[in-house]
């Protein structure tokens, strides 16, 4: 068994003798997997799964070799452009099914072993984070005047989101999966994989546990913290960079993690007067996430933070508060989430506008906070800290507008076609291929008939004129930034009054199933659930992480009122859609 070294390029010929070190001068991708347990690896299509084993503890598959061809993209064969952002650790990757297929979407060979990793890869479990399988990318490239059989290594992944988008090829619209995959950091093992720890996994005298012993370290640390910890696992990600500045403890830096990110954000000190708390440090890091997600530096010099951040408390500070962009410019150093770089020597309590133009320094949320927030699920966690902290009493909606970040107002988000119009704007080049939400209007009808039109808040079922009525509502948005599945776990049927509750973060689930107020914890009753329709926990969590609902301090549950309910302020809506 041998060692796959990151960017290291190997031959993949119809040669396939492991006993063969090397061909045309690179060594044979066989050779350097050959195994006494696994059956011989395949490269020969774009997804190759290797087959499951029995195993103790459960079937599991070994991997996933993921071989990207970009000397091939936009041609009969290979019509899809996979995206490689390796200086990122980011990487989109398209599914296999293409234009001519006739099955259904998802049950082509590469997607279906796709789709069931996937299940896999986003679970909230350590126990089946465990028994995933790795993805291990490779892209063709060209070596000796040939264009095919040349295959890099780029690491191994996991997949972070899934979508159902339609694409074009010579004008007629087909469907496809989108995968966007993280790239795993290898430099605590030397940039190298070992291929003994993949033989292990087909090993059926070994626990998955047990094959964890050979694994990379970022691959351990996310079996064992999930995808919130992703961002500091990325290959490329800055690994142990402090702040320069010295005004922010180096050590707690380095040592940042999700769960001490939202702590932090809890314990923000703020300036209070007449019991009201200032809004300028919770503002101020909302504005610093909102440059994250659209792709901005992550410092900013004070020039520019001065102008943005003071026309956003202007709009947004609280009435007994002045525009004072530098107090949070400044102060923000205590937080232990923020650089400064460049400006006034000292700790002074106290910094002026005046000072800080002289020397125009940068700050930003430090290294470490920027590359946690990177993830879309502890961003949402960390979005609905600050505003229920901090930020109840504004206008929600105005202010995720304001900021460019429209989506994390509601459950549902906003379509890709509204984001990237508010993100890019209109100047700008598109990808030709057309990405857009895709229902299962069947699905929702299925659901709806399930459940015979009752709301699983309040039990009512509305009659109509010709029947009853309800409405679908999705617990993780389809639409940006949530990018959940279209699926029965992530669904629920409601009333018009509840799914408009629900959308608007106003209601949540909580861990013991219980359907709680979010400005009280008031208890309006439980969920209701019948056999046949499961409803996927990660996706509860996600939405009461909008609410600010699941974050620390919160472990445990409010405590039971009396089974009060109140009259829905939300009048009844007009026509509804099917979801």
């Amino acid at each position: 068994m041998g060692q796959l070294r990151l960017d290291e390029v190997f031959r993949s010929s119809r040669i396939t003798d492991p006993s063969v070190d090397e061909i045309d001068g690179y060594p044979n991708i066989h050779y350097v997997t050959a195994s006494d347990v696994l059956q011989q690896v395949q490269l020969s299509k774009g997804i190759n799964p290797i087959a499951k084993t029995k195993a103790v503890g459960g079937r599991r598959r070994p991997a996933l070799l993921i071989r990207s061809s970009p000397l091939k993209a936009g041609s009969a064969e290979t019509p899809w452009h996979d995206v490689f952002d390796l200086e990122n650790g980011r990487v989109r990757y398209f599914g296999d099914h293409r234009v001519e297929h006739t099955v259904p979407v998802g049950t082509t060979q590469g997607n279906a072993a796709l789709l069931d990793t996937w299940a896999s890869h986003r679970s909230t479990t350590e126990q089946e984070r465990c028994s995933a399988p790795p993805l291990l990318l490779f892209r063709t490239v060209p070596r000796n005047n040939v264009r095919k059989g040349y295959v890099q290594f780029c690491g191994p992944a996991v997949i972070e989101r899934v979508e159902q988008i339609e694409q074009e090829q010579d004008g007629r619209p087909y469907p496809n999966y989108r995968y966007d995959l993280a790239v795993l950091d290898l430099s605590n093992e030397g940039n190298c994989l070992d291929w003994a720890w993949i033989e292990a996994r087909g090993d059926r005298e070994l626990s998955a546990s047990q094959t964890l012993a050979r694994a990379p370290l970022s691959w351990r640390r996310w079996v064992e913290h999930g995808n919130a910890v992703l961002p500091e696992m990325l290959r490329g990600a800055p690994v142990g960079r402090a702040s320069d500045s010295g005004s922010t403890d180096e050590r707690e830096q380095d040592e940042l993690t999700p769960r001490m990110l939202l702590r932090r954000l809890k314990a923000l000190r703020v300036h209070q007067q007449g019991g009201l708390k200032s809004r300028h440090k919770p503002l101020t890091l909302l504005w610093s996430i909102a440059q994250i997600v659209h792709g901005r530096p992550r410092l900013s010099p004070w020039s520019t933070f001065r102008e943005d951040v003071g026309e956003l408390l202007d709009e947004f500070g609280s009435l007994h508060s002045s525009r004072t962009p530098e107090y949070p410019f400044w102060h923000l150093r205590t937080s232990g989430l923020w650089e400064l770089h460049g400006g006034p020597l000292g700790d002074s309590g106290s910094i002026s506008s005046s000072t800080l133009d002289k020397t125009n320094p940068t700050a930003g949320l430090s290294s470490n906070a920027a590359q946690l927030l990177a993830d879309p699920f502890l961003r949402s966690q960390a979005i609905a800290v600050i505003r229920e902290t901090y930020l109840a009493d504004v206008d929600q909606h105005a202010l995720m507008q304001r900021l460019g970040l429209p989506g994390y107002s509601s459950a549902s988000g906003v379509e890709a076609s509204v984001a990237d119009l508010i993100s890019r704007g209109p100047a700008e080049r598109r990808d030709a291929t057309v990405s857009k939400i895709v229902r299962d209007t069947p699905m929702v009808r299925r659901a709806k008939g399930m459940h015979a039109d009752h709301c699983q808040v309040c039990g009512i079922q509305l009659a109509t004129r010709f029947g009853t009525y309800s409405e679908g509502a999705h617990i993780r948005g389809l639409g940006r930034p949530h990018d959940g599945p279209d699926e029965m776990a992530n669904l629920l049927v409601l009333c018009p009054n509840h799914h408009v509750q629900f959308d608007a973060l106003a209601i949540y689930v909580d861990t013991a199933g219980d359907v709680r107020y979010t400005a009280d914890d008031g208890r309006i009753g439980e969920l209701r659930r019948i056999p046949g329709h499961l409803i996927a926990e990660a996706h509860l969590r996600y939405h009461r992480a909008l609410c600010g609902r699941d974050t620390p301090g919160d472990e445990k549950l409010p405590k039971r009122m009396p089974n009060q309910r109140r009259s829905a302020q939300s009048p009844l809506p007009g026509p509804h859609s099917e979801a």
